[in-house]
This record gives structure tokens, C-alpha cells and sequence, in this order.
């Protein structure tokens, strides 16, 4: 047996024996005559005892557009023991206190209430679930639940090998693993760690112990792996595995660009090409994949189209991250903290409110498409609230965004942590809106107070004479072409004082106009993208960075705005900070001008300059 390949040695242990399954059942791989799958009258049967003993389904878990939730993730940890190219920064990013994170307890808290209200499948996500210490005790506490019938996890492999025999044996049901290459040395890229013999043994581990189908995530990248396609096609002809290709999405810091997107119709053709008799599937109706099959192959391939067709209309999904907040959309940010109401002993009934409000909530779909037309990382709105807040009257909505560091990988795979905003002093909900949650970007007081003198530094620190006339006192524009590149930052701030009327329509979100903040703020990133066109003496800076923060300040019915540019290049980019926030503080306005006039903009300034030879500037 020592000289079989791999698949023939698979292909035995497959036959020699019955295994255990989750629900403790044997399992035994069909004989030829034996179906391997419940005939058409079976099921209708089954479908039919269903649709007679079915509970009515919880109106709280049932959004304004018919669709019922019954699918919940939960995410365990924000840690991960991988840092894949295309999720996080080799150095991660802030991580969240313990203190501040799910309590087992409370992890099985959530999951009971939303287990009686009909949801029957729960997926363990994170960062890397597998590294949680305890998880096969939650998903043994999990297995207890009535009414639940499917746990899941979605895991990088690294330690499923491992804990695959103790976790089957505590109830897991479906497994999702991501595998990105097949070959070890562009694994081992990837992901800039080593492990990739690990992830096949894992996979060959739940091969072994029964699990079908074994869903292998494969994210798809121009120029990475595009060229594995029919490698992973052709792992399904002997394995029972569904391999899902998935279009590569944006978030913070994973510098997407629309290039390096491969489209489900072009993986559809090139694979069609090697196998014409491909043949698609039926979908079930929450399917977020689109389905295929050669005949004769024991696995299936599968496509998540998230960024090319939507899946919104049928989504029954619902998200718990790590430090207690659920999120009802991937694409969305609006979120409200479950782990807050917790602590503060909100009844059952209470948080049920809660949760029905938040899932009312949820849009007919995302605008995922709005994030290709960006050739820079898109918006990553963040919402934060620490105290409880009431169901009725807090609606935040956002600009979709990615993926924001918390949701991509956490549907799909192992995700990238949030980062950790700092708890605010004052008693009231903070909503923060930022287009871009940059690991090493701090967040800024810009309330009003006792004002400390700029400081500068450098050589030149200001300079006595204009620079954009020429001798004669005519506008000129600087020449640069000299000057050497160096690295460029700017950030600049404005205040928009409301009045009592429009603050509360913005910071519920029901302005007749839809979202000002959201609207402000994709302004302001496209102002400063534009400057130059805007400032006649401006010269062009390619942007490597903007971000646009907004902020509600209740005390004087105010939304703070800060918006920073970052680059490289001979000229600073003041001018791309400050037309952000004005353009966003404008927008504002125009969106806020029905209601009333009285709004005022004010506090323009610049905050903060570094690069450049006439040195830093920094405004306390």
C-alpha cells in the first residue's frame, strides 16, 4: 500500500469500513444499484410533512421583504493563525480586547434565543475558529439545542486534521475549508505562513470520517491562481468535494483592484471549454452558489458570484462577529451590539425587539457592484455603539463597503479582525462612518475645546511669499518637476451644526433624500480624487489613500467630518484633505436643506500635514 498514489489510497479507506457521521449514524458508501442520493418521491414526501408540521416562522427573524433568516454565523475569535495576502496585513491588525469579546456563555446565550426563534443552521467562523480552545465544547453545548440541524465551520485547515475526529464526535455536520492553490510554494505566498500539507491532510481527514460534500473555498485572482481552475475541476472527478470559486472582493488593506477580479462567467468558460458536458444544478433557494457537475465525477464545482450577480433576494443569512454585534448584511455596516445588552441584563423579550428591528432593516440587496467601479480600497463605514441603544428609531445605513475587515472572510473563510475603536466618554451611541478603517490610522478627537498652538517642523517651516504667482503677480502654477518624492499625508476637518430637526432625521436615517452621511461621505472620497480639477492651480496627485470619516456630535446637533489623503510624489496633498471634507460638509447640506436652512459649515482647517521639505504640521 506504501507505493499507491494518494486518490487510490483515498478511494480504500472510503470502502473498507462504515464511519460515524455527525448525527452518530453509520455511514457506508452506496453500492452501485443502492441510490446515492433520496429519489424524487422520497423528497416530495419529506417536503410535504414539512410544509404540514411546520411552526410559523418568527416574525423577528423575518425582514420587510418576506425573507426568513434561519441561518446564523457566528464568529468565535478575531485571531487567525494565517496572514493571507488578500485579507489582511502580514503584521494583522488591532484585535479587539479580550474583555470586550463574546463570552462562551454568551456565544450559547445568543445561539438558544436564535435557535427557538426558527433559525435551524449555524456556521462558527472567525478569524480561525480552530484556534478557540473551547470549540469543541460549544459545539457540543450546540449539538443540544432542539430544532437545530445543521453546525458547520469554516476553517483555513491549518488544525482541522487534528480536531476534526473530537469535533464530529461533539456534532459538527458541514465543513468549509479554504484552499486558495494547490501548489505548496504559492500556498506558502499566499498565505505567508507554512501549512499547506496540513490543509490536504485535513481535507483527506474529512474525506475519511464521511463528511459530503467537503465545500473547499477557493478564492479566485488574476495573475495568482486563475491558471489552478481545471486543477481544482479536476480534483472533483475522485474526491468527494465542492469546490467553490469565489470572485475575489475588496476590503481595507487587501489593495483590490478591479484587474485582479476573474468573473464567474469567464472561470464558467474556460472551464467549459476543457468539459463541455459541464451541466448546471438546481439551486436551492438561499444558495449563495451556482451549482455544476461533469457526469461521473464524484464532486461538483460551485461559483459565489458576490461581486458580479447578487444573491440578495433569497439571502437568509444573519452574522454575529466576535465581540457581540450583528450584522444583517455582508455588504452593510449597520450594526448593533447584542453583547451590550447582554451585560446590561436586557430581558429576552427585550432583545428580541432588538433583533426584529435590526432585521427590519435589512435592504432588498447590496450595491456590491458600486465597489468595482473603485479602482482604490472602497469605503469601510464602521458603526460602534456601546450603550444600549432602543430597537425603534436607530437606523443606520450605509454605503456598502467590504469589506470592511470584518465580514469577507468571515462568509466565506477565516476573516481579518475589526479593528478595535476606542469606547467614547460621552453616554450617547457614537456613529462613525470612515471610508476607509486603515490598520494604523487613530481616531481623532475633533470636538471643540481649548485649542493648543500648530505646531511645525523642518527646515522652512512657513514661508513669507506666495508661490502661486510669478514675478510679475500673475496666478502660475509651481513647477515640481524637480522636486523629490517623498511621502505625502494630509488631514484636514469640518463641522456641520444642523439644528435639532435635521440631526435627529440624519441620525435616524429617514431624510426623504435616503442617506446623508452615506452620500456625504462617498462625496468627500470623490472630491479629493478630483482636486486637481476643481482648484485651478492644483497639480494631479495620484491618491494611494483617502478616507472619509463622519461623526454625530448630539451636544450641538453637529456631524463632524475628518478626511484623510495619503500619497507619494513631489507635491502635498492639503488641498485633496481639505476639498474633501468641504465637499462632504456641502453634500450635507444639500441633502439636510429641505428640512432647514439654518444649517451652518464651518471649522474648515487643516488638522494635521507630514512630508515635504517645509517640514510637519500638526494642530493638537
Amino acid at each position: 500500500m506504501a507505493g499507491w498514489p494518494v486518490s487510490r489510497i483515498i478511494r480504500w479507506l472510503l470502502r473498507s469500513s462504515a464511519r460515524g457521521c455527525s448525527s452518530g449514524a453509520p455511514v457506508t458508501q452506496p453500492s452501485a444499484t443502492e441510490p446515492s442520493r433520496p429519489t424524487t418521491e422520497e423528497l416530495s414526501r419529506r417536503q410535504q410533512f414539512l410544509r404540514e408540521h411546520a411552526s410559523p416562522f418568527s416574525a423577528f427573524l423575518m425582514d420587510s421583504f418576506g425573507r426568513q433568516h434561519s441561518y446564523l454565523r457566528i464568529s468565535l475569535t478575531e485571531k487567525c493563525n494565517l496572514r493571507c495576502q488578500y485579507c489582511m496585513p502580514e503584521e494583522g491588525v488591532p484585535l479587539t480586547p479580550k474583555a470586550d469579546l463574546l463570552t462562551t456563555e454568551e456565544i450559547l446565550t445568543l445561539a438558544r434565543l436564535f435557535v427557538k426563534e426558527g433559525v435551524d443552521k449555524i456556521r462558527l467562523t472567525g478569524g480561525e475558529p480552530l484556534i478557540r480552545r473551547d470549540v469543541v465544547d460549544i459545539v457540543a453545548q450546540l449539538r443540544q439545542l432542539e430544532g437545530l440541524k445543521t453546525i458547520g465551520v469554516t476553517t483555513n485547515g491549518i488544525n482541522l486534521a487534528r480536531l476534526l475526529p473530537s469535533l464530529q464526535k461533539a456534532g459538527l455536520s458541514a465543513l468549509n475549508i479554504s484552499l486558495d492553490t494547490l501548489v505548496p510554494a504559492k500556498f506558502e505566498f499566499i498565505v505567508r505562513r507554512k501549512g499547506f500539507h496540513k490543509v490536504m491532510e485535513g481535507i483527506y481527514k474529512a474525506i475519511e470520517l464521511g463528511y459530503r460534500p467537503i465545500k473547499v473555498n477557493c478564492v479566485v485572482m488574476r495573475g495568482l491562481n486563475e491558471d489552478e481552475l481545471l486543477n481544482f475541476v479536476a480534483l472533483t472527478e475522485g474526491l468527494p468535494l465542492d469546490v467553490r470559486f469565489i470572485e475575489y472582493m475588496p476590503f481595507d488593506g487587501n489593495k483590490w483592484n478591479f484587474k485582479k477580479m476573474v468573473s464567474y462567467k469567464e472561470m464558467l468558460d474556460t472551464i467549459h471549454q476543457q468539459w463541455p458536458e459541464l451541466e448546471k444544478l438546481p439551486e436551492e433557494k438561499s444558495s449563495t452558489a451556482k451549482a455544476f457537475r461533469i457526469p461521473g465525477f464524484q464532486g461538483q464545482i460551485s461559483f459565489i458570484t458576490s461581486m458580479s450577480e447578487h444573491f440578495c433576494g433569497t439571502c437568509n443569512r444573519l452574522r454575529i462577529t466576535a465581540d457581540g454585534n450583528l450584522k444583517v448584511c455582508l455588504f452593510g455596516n449597520s450594526e448593533v451590539s447584542l453583547r451590550d445588552h447582554l451585560r446590561a441584563g436586557t430581558s429576552e423579550q427585550q432583545l428580541l425587539t432588538i433583533i426584529g428591528a435590526a432585521v427590519g432593516r435589512k435592504k432588498r440587496q447590496h450595491a456590491g457592484l458600486f465597489l468595482m467601479l473603485q479602482d482604490s480600497p472602497p469605503a469601510s463605514p464602521v458603526i460602534s455603539s456601546w450603550d444600549p441603544v432602543p430597537a425603534q428609531g436607530w437606523r443606520p445605513r450605509l454605503l456598502p463597503s467590504h469589506l470592511m475587515a470584518t465580514s469577507w472572510k468571515e462568509h466565506w473563510g477565516p476573516q481579518a479582525p475589526a479593528l478595535a475603536w476606542q469606547r467614547p466618554r460621552s453616554g450617547s451611541p457614537l456613529r462613525l462612518y470612515s471610508s476607509l478603517a486603515d490598520s494604523n490610522t487613530t481616531s481623532m478627537c475633533l470636538s471643540p475645546g481649548t485649542r493648543a498652538p500648530a505646531t511645525t517642523s523642518g527646515p522652512w517651516a512657513t514661508s513669507d511669499q506666495l508661490t502661486h504667482v510669478d514675478a510679475e503677480g500673475r496666478a502660475a502654477m509651481v513647477d515640481v518637476g524637480r522636486k523629490p518624492d517623498t511621502d505625502r499625508e494630509a488631514v484636514a476637518s469640518a463641522v456641520v451644526l444642523l439644528g435639532p430637526v435635521a440631526f435627529k432625521l440624519v441620525q435616524q436615517n429617514q431624510l426623504k433624500k435616503g442617506d446623508a452621511l452615506g452620500v456625504a461621505q462617498l462625496a468627500g472620497v470623490q472630491a479629493a480624487k478630483l482636486t486637481s480639477q476643481l482648484i485651478p492651480l492644483c497639480h494631479h496627485v495620484a491618491l494611494s489613500h483617502v478616507q472619509v470619516q463622519l461623526r454625530l456630535e448630539p451636544a450641538r446637533h453637529a456631524v463632524v467630518i475628518q478626511g484623510s489623503c495619503r500619497a507619494r510624489g513631489p507635491t502635498g496633498v492639503e488641498m485633496e484633505a481639505l476639498t474633501s471634507v468641504a465637499v462632504a460638509a456641502l453634500t450635507l447640506y444639500d441633502m439636510c436643506k429641505a428640512v432647514s436652512r439654518d444649517i451652518e459649515i464651518g471649522e474648515i482647517k487643516l488638522v494635521s500635514k507630514t512630508g515635504g521639505q517645509h517640514g510637519d504640521f500638526h494642530r493638537p
